[in-house]
């Protein structure tokens, strides 16, 4: 299926080599913007899906995606330029490196669903691979872009294995940014916690109040269904603004 329909807009997905799925849903709904954003970078934005959402939940006026594949470059402008908020968003064709040599903006919010497969074998599909291994982004260059674009009081917010949480965590903290918020998402109430998502804020050292305020954080957790499309209470809150069903 090619073109996916949410409930304010539709994403066409079919020259994309990563489709959308649970994980980018997630995170866009899941995103805090507390902040009141008045600008939104999304790293990686495959098929723009995250930033659309943004878009939807927020009234921020500068929606920036930075996409390096060509093809889900061009499939993220298009969907950009038919949905209801082309006028606020704005794809860039390039690597991260690239985007970040002459940084013009701060973002109160930066997002990213990565690329997070580091195991050591490759398919044959180049694309799939590119928006798929971490070698396409490390988490530590992803963490080092946000650190630069992040603006004085910006979240960052990103979906990753559950088993990379602490390492990211400890990445982070390298850069002063630290946790605001954790949800852990399992599939089923049976099942192990399969991903993280994570938002970070920057904190002075020396502000003693959010030292502890960092020291007293828990972590929540976010189950999808009970059974088969038998969707939790919660995920149906989380997501009913964008799925038909819910």
């Amino acid at each position: 299926m090619s073109k996916f329909q949410f409930k304010q807009f539709s994403v066409e997905q079919d020259r994309c080599a990563m489709k959308i799925g649970t994980d980018g849903v997630l995170l866009g709904a899941w995103a805090p913007i507390e902040n009141n954003p008045f600008s939104i970078l999304d790293i990686g934005t495959g098929t723009g899906i995250i930033a659309l959402m943004l878009s939807q939940r927020s009234a921020a006026t500068q929606i920036d995606a930075v996409e390096i594949d060509e093809e889900a470059y061009e499939q993220a402008t298009d969907n950009f330029e038919n949905s209801p908020w082309n006028d606020r968003l704005f794809c860039f064709h390039a690597g991260i490196d690239e985007f970040i040599e002459e940084p013009e903006d701060e973002y109160d919010l930066i997002v990213s669903n990565p690329p997070f497969y580091s195991e050591d074998y490759k398919s044959n599909d180049e694309q799939r691979d590119l928006a798929r291994f971490q070698s396409a982004m490390p988490f530590e260059d992803l963490i080092e872009v946000a650190d630069l674009l992040l603006s004085e009081n910006g979240l960052f917010a990103v979906i990753i294995p559950f088993k990379e949480e602490q390492n990211f965590i400890a990445l982070a903290k390298e850069f002063e940014l630290f946790p605001v918020k954790i949800t852990r998402v399992k599939g089923t109430p049976t099942t192990e916690v399969k991903r993280s998502l994570l938002a970070f804020k920057r904190y002075d050292p020396s502000d003693s109040d959010r030292a502890e305020q960092l020291s007293t954080f828990t972590a929540d957790e976010l189950t999808i269904e009970t059974a088969r499309h038998i969707y939790t209470p919660e995920y149906i809150e989380l997501t009913k603004d964008f799925y038909l069903k819910m």
